[in-house]
């Protein structure tokens, strides 16, 4: 059979099967003795002697061809060793063919019938044998095959002249079976040298493909972590005007609207964190912070930030809670953003009616409820919903907007936090989502861990005022503005510096800040953190702030770790106004 359409290095492994086997050594060594031995017990074994010698010779030939062939191998260019050695096991398995056939012309028409019975026995199971070592290499078996056995069965009539007329006809269907067995051997073996070569080939697309999804994971990742910092500066510039603008407001009826305003930044502002949670959770590095936390609290966040989105949908969004305060034992990040995906995704496939969140306790466990009137999932989708980029027939059909990615985060988050979850749903009537966590067991005595929360901006409790000197370290020009606006309507005497140079000219003047807010990130490359560590050596008995869009920055955690205080933007301004009044009362 031809096998050019086999790859090179496949035909190598053939080569190499065939070579590491020394079955044709073994039966130089045990079948030529015991022949000799039986056929001098009657006739004159000198024939045979001769050949059983010529065989032991060849035999040693064949297994220095062996070593030989193993080592070039590994030293000789795979198509140069084909070429070499192909026509060499040709000839080889010709040669030893006919030595395997040759006791039969030696002992013809002087063998009794049970010792040529005994000789055609071992040219069956040598032929047998070879049908499966030789085949890898097809032409050496067809070569051994015509040398050892053909010969042997065109010998049949003169080797058995009173019973060949049954005999030869056996021997012919041995022939035809043993060669159709060598041929399906060889099948078999070039299919799963073909298999093996194409699963190598799937593997190292997958390695690659690995590899590009994880520097594409990574470059968006950096993408989110940089874009977020930048779309937080207006959002950190806004809320300080936003308080500005409260603290000067003197007409009633702007104050809801403030708040409303103050709302959405706030909203955004969670909007952008949850961005960068997803980024974590997609590339694999969301790490567990498992914290005993009040359900009620994160409940109660989820319809703050969705609320907005519901009534411009003309949708109701209702929160149902038990009066018992629910405590478990998880991770705020991942919880969140699985509920968030729950009700973003109900809110967007209900066309009219609304979204229910509930709480309720459920053997042992507290189980939240995301209840929708929307458009349902049919029973043959519901087991694919969770599969990243699936969307269903309804879905597409009512919202092309989403890729398929809210529910397959939500199996992410459910999974990391070891969480139970399901679905019931009809199809044009809605759904119910739920996961369970384990209730947390807690006594009088113990403190939890409040889950972060969005700050509710009060409409009442309008800031005090401040008196005081502030440096403020910061590039950027509309915060910089944003500052000078606030700290002036808090009554603080503020200077504001883009660079080093800036902010120690203020120094040099006379200007002595009681507390000094540094910015990280400056454009002409300069860490914040070390000119706010050079300025407070300047002014030992000022307080130090480090205000940052970032949120991985080397020097950041080490100015937590060296005990500064870290304000991330958007800051909490009621925080900023707490600080500030502790500090610039000193």
């Amino acid at each position: 059979m031809d096998q050019q359409d086999i790859s090179i290095a496949a035909r190598v492994r053939f080569m190499q099967m065939i070579g590491s086997k020394a079955y044709p050594e073994m039966a130089s060594v045990v079948i030529p003795p015991g022949l000799i031995w039986l056929y001098a017990q009657n006739h004159n074994a000198s024939g045979l002697i001769v050949w059983g010698i010529v065989t032991v010779v060849l035999a040693l030939c064949l297994y220095k061809l062996r070593r030989t062939l193993l080592r070039e191998l590994k030293e000789m260019p795979a198509k140069a060793l084909l070429d070499k050695w192909v026509p060499i096991s040709q000839n080889v398995a010709l040669v030893g063919g006919l030595m395997t056939s040759a006791p039969i012309l030696i002992t013809l028409g002087k063998a009794d019938f049970e010792f040529m019975i005994l000789v055609y026995v071992c040219i069956c199971g040598l032929t047998a044998t070879a049908s499966t070592y030789l085949t890898p290499v097809f032409g050496a078996f067809v070569r051994f095959f015509i040398g050892a056995w053909l010969m042997a069965v065109a010998a049949t009539v003169w080797a058995f002249p009173s019973h060949w007329y049954f005999l030869l006809p056996v021997s012919l269907l041995y022939s035809f079976i043993i060669f159709r067995h060598a041929q399906a051997t060889y099948h078999f073996v070039v299919d799963q040298a073909r298999l093996e070569e194409r699963s190598a080939y799937l593997a190292e697309q997958y390695k690659l493909a690995k590899e590009e999804a994880e520097q594409a994971l990574k470059a968006k990742t950096q993408f989110l972590t940089t874009a977020s910092h930048d779309l937080r500066q207006p959002v950190h510039a806004m809320g300080m005007l936003i308080e500005a603008m409260q603290q000067r407001n003197q007409d009633v009826r702007m104050a809801p609207l403030l708040l409303d305003l103050n709302s959405c930044v706030r909203s955004v502002n969670l909007m952008f964190s949850s961005l960068l949670d997803l980024s974590k959770i997609e590339a694999g590095i969301a790490q567990q912070q498992p914290i005993t936390l009040a359900l009620h609290d994160l409940l109660h966040d989820v319809v703050t930030l969705f609320r907005q989105e519901a009534t411009g949908r003309k949708l109701q969004l209702r929160l149902r809670l038990p009066h018992q305060t629910a405590y478990v034992v998880t991770d705020p990040m991942l919880l969140r953003q699985a509920i968030n995906n729950l009700v973003q995704n109900a809110l967007r496939y209900t066309r009219e009616g609304g979204v229910l969140i509930s709480l309720r306790q459920r053997y042992g466990a507290w189980q939240i409820e995301v209840w929708d009137t929307g458009i349902g999932v049919a029973a043959g989708d519901q087991a694919h919903i969770y599969s990243p980029y699936y969307r269903h027939a309804q879905a597409w059909g009512m919202d092309s907007a989403g890729h398929g990615l809210g529910l397959a985060v939500v199996a992410q988050c459910v999974r990391l936090i070891q969480a139970e979850s399901g679905l019931t749903s009809r199809l044009g009537r809605g759904s119910r989502f739920w996961l369970s966590l384990p209730t947390a067991a807690l006594s009088a005595g113990d403190n939890y861990v409040a889950v972060p929360q969005m700050p509710k901006p009060q409409a009442s409790n309008l800031l005090a005022a401040l008196h005081g000197r502030c440096l403020v370290l910061e590039d950027d020009p509309q915060i910089n503005a944003a500052w000078a606006v606030l700290l002036d309507t808090w009554g603080v005497d503020a200077r504001f510096a883009t660079c080093a140079t800036e902010a120690f000219d203020h120094l040099n003047s006379g200007f002595l800040p009681q507390a000094v807010l540094c910015d990280q990130r400056l454009r002409a490359g300069e860490s914040g953190f070390e000119i706010l560590q050079t300025l407070l050596q300047r002014c030992p008995h000022a307080y130090g702030v480090m205000v940052s869009g970032e949120f991985n920055s080397p020097e950041l955690l080490r100015a937590e770790d060296e005990g500064y205080v870290v304000l991330r933007k958007p800051v909490d301004i009621t925080l900023l106004h707490a600080l500030l009044a502790r500090w610039l009362a000193v």
